[in-house]
């Protein structure tokens, strides 16, 4: 560091070198100025067609060029020479990182001076950066401080330098550093998980409102459609489990007003007892008219027992209360456990389990189209049901895109129970819109598939909780890949979505932490969402949710 603006900023400057030309040198440049000569005498011989053609390639060239600034790191490299606008700011935090190096050692060493001297330029500078993310919006002062800053840590390099010291004290702040941002990024995903897993206000509200008044006008003697077309195999069905009632009254709009033929389309929702009735209150004020709607609840179903279904079994043992509930688990977040997603309350609810009971469920249809309730569909869904799926009983858009979203993701290849079974780059698929052939799904028994797999993972070494993994295992090689323009993903937690995607997409899937109906939503994505809320309902007005 120097004393002068011109020191400060060394990489700003064009250097002259004046080296003396040696003979080597001197032979070079008559070789230069022999091409030169030979290469002006080529262009002025040359032919226009041959002129007409160069010119072509120099505008194709000129097109193909990519003028994007690159994004810098470090400032003190050559192709950084010239003034960028956030050079200053960079060479300042740099200088306070040198500072506090030196300070540390002044005061190892009893130089106090020079030690309240370095803390003293560290407090100005930071004082000239404050919030600033460009050269522009720091402090009038701020090259003056960068100058005095210089000098200071000038006098402390002639001091105080030692390499080795030196190289200890950035080894330490770079360890500092990168423990401060791991126990940062755990709080940050601590508090991201617990946001979204807590249910607003409003959200909350409107059940509750809906629950009261469906008793207390005796709704619950109404029926919502024609039972007849409940089980014709020559309708369009589809089956919606959600405990959601607004987020599933956005498919059902979203979908039906897109039907052409909205008067063929069946919807089967099902729900868990505390929101049954909201969700029959909604749909018999709301009804989807001439679309046929039915709501059940999951309690109901007696043939859905621990003694048949493995998983309401593991959801009933102690080790999963333990898991979720006991602080002092092994795997509980007091021991700074990573996977918090899987400790979602929605892991413990059999509705996110029931699509593997689809025949159980709906015996008499052929086919069906399963819908998350955090979708949004944006095109009539009618000719989904006439794909060839090859004799599949999956048909799902894959999800693998270079090495991300394989089988290795989601299961254990550490076990040789999966990794004598599966391919561990076999491409994912997405839960979300899947439209299931449920003849062939009686045929091939997958749900004996799926209870045998969940049977061995009852200590959950197979895989974590959730339905995706066990749901790559249930269809390996029983899945059709869909055109990804039917199933547009990641619209919860990627901000970088393609539009044109978005816009182009039969079905858009808003899968991750940033539900449309939480405060979290990435905002740009909500509108897609909102538009099918009805927010006239004097429900939704009465517990304010807001567009």
């Amino acid at each position: 560091m120097s004393k002068s603006e011109n020191d400060i900023r060394p990489f700003f400057d064009q250097r002259k070198q004046t080296n003396s030309i040696t003979p080597l040198k001197l032979k070079r440049q008559r070789l230069r100025q022999r091409r030169r000569e030979k290469r002006a005498a080529e262009l002025i011989n040359m032919s226009e067609e041959s002129e007409l053609e160069i010119e072509a390639r120099a505008i194709k060239r000129s097109k193909q060029f990519n003028n994007t600034t690159r994004g810098r790191y470090g400032i003190w490299r050559i192709e950084y020479q010239n003034p960028i606008s956030d050079s200053l700011l960079k060479l300042m935090k740099d200088q306070i990182v040198m500072a506090k190096v030196y300070a540390s050692i002044a005061h190892s060493m009893k130089k106090i001076d020079l030690y309240d001297l370095l803390l003293k330029h560290i407090r100005e500078t930071q004082h000239a950066i404050e919030d600033a993310s460009i050269d522009a919006d720091m402090q009038q002062d701020a090259l003056e401080c960068a100058k005095a800053m210089g000098h200071t840590l000038s006098v402390a390099k002639d001091a105080l330098y030692d390499c080795e010291v030196v190289d200890r004290k950035l080894r330490a702040m770079i360890q500092s550093a990168e423990s401060s941002i791991n126990v940062v990024k755990k709080q940050s995903t601590f508090l991201i998980q617990n946001a979204a897993k807590t249910v607003p206000r409003p959200l909350h509200c409107l059940p509750l409102y809906l629950a009261t008044d469906y008793y207390l006008h005796r709704y619950h003697t109404e029926k919502l459609s024609d039972n007849s077309k409940f089980s014709d195999p020559s309708l369009y069905h589809y089956a919606i489990f959600s405990d959601n009632v607004l987020a599933t009254s956005v498919v059902v709009n979203s979908t039906a007003v897109h039907a052409k033929e909205p008067e063929k389309h069946v919807f089967h929702i099902v729900t868990d007892r505390l929101n049954f009735a909201a969700m029959r209150m909604w749909f018999i004020k709301h009804p989807p008219s001439p679309a046929t709607i039915e709501v059940q609840n999951i309690d109901e179903f007696k043939w859905l027992n621990s003694s048949y279904c493995a998983v309401l079994r593991q959801l009933e043992s102690a080790r999963i209360k333990e898991y979720y509930f006991k602080a002092n688990h092994p795997s509980s977040l007091s021991t700074e456990n990573e996977n918090l997603k899987y400790r979602n309350p929605k892991y413990l609810s059999m509705l996110n389990h029931l699509r593997f009971y689809m025949p159980e469920v709906y015996p008499k249809l052929n086919k069906i189209l399963f819908l998350d309730d955090d979708i949004v569909v944006q095109k009539d869904l009618t000719p989904i049901w006439s794909i060839d799926m090859k004799g599949m009983v999956n048909g799902a858009v894959e999800t693998c895109k270079e090495s991300f979203h394989r089988f290795d993701t989601y299961l254990n290849f550490s076990s040789p129970i999966i990794s004598n079974h599966f391919n561990p780059q076999a491409c994912g698929w997405a839960f979300g819109m899947n439209i299931f052939d449920l003849v062939e799904w009686k045929r091939r028994n997958i749900t004996g598939i799926y209870h045998y797999w969940q049977d061995l993972n009852v200590d959950r070494k197979l895989w974590k909780l959730g339905s995706l993994p066990p749901g790559l295992i249930t269809f390996y090689n029983l899945t059709y890949p869909l055109d990804r323009r039917w199933h547009v993903l990641g619209l919860g937690y990627d901000p970088a979505i393609n539009p044109s995607e978005i816009e182009n997409a039969a079905v858009i899937h808003y899968n991750g932490n940033y539900k449309p109906w939480l405060d979290l939503a990435i905002i740009k994505y909500k509108m897609y969402w909102s538009k099918f809320v009805n927010y006239n309902d004097p429900y939704v007005q009465f517990c304010s949710i807001a567009q």
